[in-house]
């Protein structure tokens, strides 16, 4: 089944707006636009849960409708590189950048030919191995029983030490199975530790632990092998691309044009991914100095150089807040967002995507879409349309009451794709 030639596909073009329609909110439910995709979760689209992450039909339906043979493709925001490993499907090159550096393990992985291994025969080498490696965590035992880390140790020292084809197809699935025999809750993005990862630890440590961590792992390796041959059958092309992992995007200047920037910036009070990927960014060996510096730039936590923001929706919303320290989280969100979108648009040719979903301060609704439109269009661009997607089904931690406002929780019904096209 892994031999099988690459299907053949044959692509539906959705018109774009008429005229007439734009300056508008349109809902388009954007997983029914695009039927060589078979799901959301079709090929390499799905092999890591990286939080908030884009849908891949969001950029095929803007590839499809808005670009054109030879242009370049950018995201700054990139998170688990769902533009790249879309872009490639269908020949375009593109650039993505994001702070957290695990960014490249998944885009890697996720565009990997398919490759030729034997998971069974993959277990009994890593069994085998010699090679130890531990992660310098000053709090790895509170994450981790002592009991399993010669395990952990064993498989981990055979990835760090063995070649780049073997070693992507290992990172994924360990990650995964690293943190399943963690005790953090691997069902929240989120670095956890629930009643329920507490439990699950207890039931394994009675278990023959070690048989189900290599089984696990083997099953693992089987799923991504078949991720592979999926994303593959969609005939990727070959293009030029190229990955910014680990780096800042409000300290960055792109250094040449691109055509089009499609993005989804981090949301409102929701952009802890450095936290809540750090266990497993530490067994991928980064050093914790490292790993805290990062979180250190997440946004909206960091101080950011105050800017001239030219939304009177912005002001207005400002206005209604009346708790400092919600009122400098609200400014400085705006103050990064708005800032990087502005500076980055100077070399974008044609046009922008910037993909958002409306947030809350407490009670008031901020329409963080239509902030970011009346901000950029004084920069010389002009709103074409807004799609409104309905979020059909969640992954983020959920909870019935706030814990910020100890009300009744209402999480983000929708989210918006906004077209913004570059004036002539």
């Amino acid at each position: 089944m892994l031999n099988d030639k690459p299907k053949q596909l044959t692509f539906f073009n959705f018109p774009k707006p008429k005229e007439n329609e734009k300056n508008t909110k349109v809902f388009l439910l954007f997983r029914k636009t695009i039927p060589e995709i078979p799901s959301t979760t079709y090929g390499t689209f799905s092999i890591y849960k990286y939080p908030a992450k884009f849908i891949p039909q969001v950029i095929a339906y803007v590839l499809k409708n808005y670009a054109k043979p030879g242009m370049k493709i950018f995201d700054p925001f990139a998170g688990g590189g769902t533009v790249g490993i879309v872009s490639k499907l269908y020949g375009y090159d593109y650039e993505l950048w994001d702070l957290n550096p695990i960014l490249k393990i998944i885009h890697d992985t996720a565009i990997m030919k398919n490759p030729k291994i034997n998971p069974a025969e993959l277990i009994k080498e890593i069994k085998n191995s010699k090679n130890e490696f531990i992660p310098n965590w000053s709090n790895l035992n509170y994450w981790f029983p002592q009991e399993f880390l010669p395990m952990l140790s064993k498989t981990w020292g055979f990835v760090h030490s063995t070649e780049e084809n073997v070693k992507h197809i290992l990172l994924i699935p360990l990650l995964n199975v690293t943190k399943y025999f963690s005790y953090a809750d691997e069902k929240v993005h989120k670095l956890y530790k629930s009643k329920y990862s507490k439990k699950k630890i207890e039931e394994l440590l009675k278990s023959n632990y070690e048989a189900l961590f290599y089984a696990k792992l083997e099953k693992e390796i089987h799923k991504l092998l078949h991720k592979i041959w999926e994303y593959n059958r969609l005939n990727p092309k070959e293009v030029v691309y190229e990955i910014k992992a680990g780096i800042d995007t409000l300290e960055m200047k792109l250094e040449n044009d691109v055509n089009i920037l499609i993005t989804s910036p981090p949301y409102l009070q929701a952009q802890e991914y450095i936290r809540s990927t750090k266990l497993e960014l530490f067994w991928l060996g980064f050093d914790e100095n490292y790993i805290r510096e990062l979180s250190k730039k997440e946004l909206p936590y960091r101080p950011v150089k105050e800017i001239k923001i030219y939304s009177e929706k912005y002001h207005e919303l400002r206005g209604k807040i009346q708790e400092e320290h919600l009122k400098l989280l609200y400014d400085r969100y705006f103050f990064s967002i708005l800032w990087a979108l502005t500076n980055l648009s100077e070399r974008v040719t044609d046009y922008m995507f910037i993909f958002v979903g409306p947030a809350k301060i407490r009670t008031t609704p901020i329409p963080i879409d239509e902030i970011i439109i009346e901000h950029l269009k004084f920069f010389g661009w002009e709103h074409e349309i807004t799609f409104v997607d309905k979020i059909v089904s969640r992954v983020m931690f959920e909870t019935k009451i706030n814990p910020a406002s100890k009300e009744n929780d209402s999480r983000i019904k929708t989210e918006h794709l906004v077209v913004l096209k570059r004036k002539k």
